[in-house]
């Protein structure tokens, strides 16, 4: 099997359960696309913190970040299609997150001041993804203000899961530095 197929060389792509076509420049393959770079942004952090409790953590979101490219790339009219959790973003994948947030807030106190991304290779390429699920995040309100997420759960969880992202990465980093300006 060849990895090539040619079908995309016009500027379209396949969408799951049935494989309509649509431009590559579509609301709908925009977000998917978008949440696609947040795992590979997620996969370099992983990479970077092998071993520690933090990349079980992230792998995790990563294989959820799948379930929600799947809704993303479902048209609105094969949504009945979609199982929950696995092809479905749910309300309680979103409450897990905030169960994730205290937990972490309990144990990494979050700073007051703004903080520079850089303080750990971990932490910088987990801001990385926490910026490009943020983008994710605006590519699936567009879809949604346009009709395209019906009853969907998928801006909700990019919402906290960004701010999961930020507590992580504050956690990766052993604390943080505070942006101070010079006087």
């Amino acid at each position: 099997m060849r990895i090539y197929t040619r079908k995309g060389d016009t500027g379209t792509t396949g969408l799951l359960f049935g494989g309509a076509r649509v431009s590559k420049a579509d609301l709908r393959t925009d977000a998917y696309g978008t949440t696609d770079e947040a795992v590979s942004a997620l996969g370099l952090a992983r990479a970077a913190l092998a071993g520690s409790p933090l990349a079980d953590l992230i792998l995790r979101l990563q294989r959820e970040l799948f379930v929600v490219g799947a809704e993303l790339a479902t048209h609105v009219e094969k949504r009945a299609k979609l199982t929950d959790g696995t092809s479905r973003v749910t309300a309680e994948m979103t409450t897990a997150l905030e169960h994730e947030i205290d937990a972490l807030e309990a144990k990494h106190p979050m700073p007051a001041e703004f903080v520079i991304p850089g303080e750990s290779l971990a932490g910088a390429a987990i801001d990385l993804a926490r910026t490009t699920v943020r983008r994710a995040e605006r590519r699936a309100v567009a879809l949604s203000n346009a009709g395209g997420l019906p009853d969907s759960q998928v801006v909700p969880y990019l919402n906290r899961l960004a701010d999961l992202l930020f507590v992580i990465a504050r956690a990766a980093d052993g604390g943080f530095r505070p942006v101070r300006s010079r006087e």
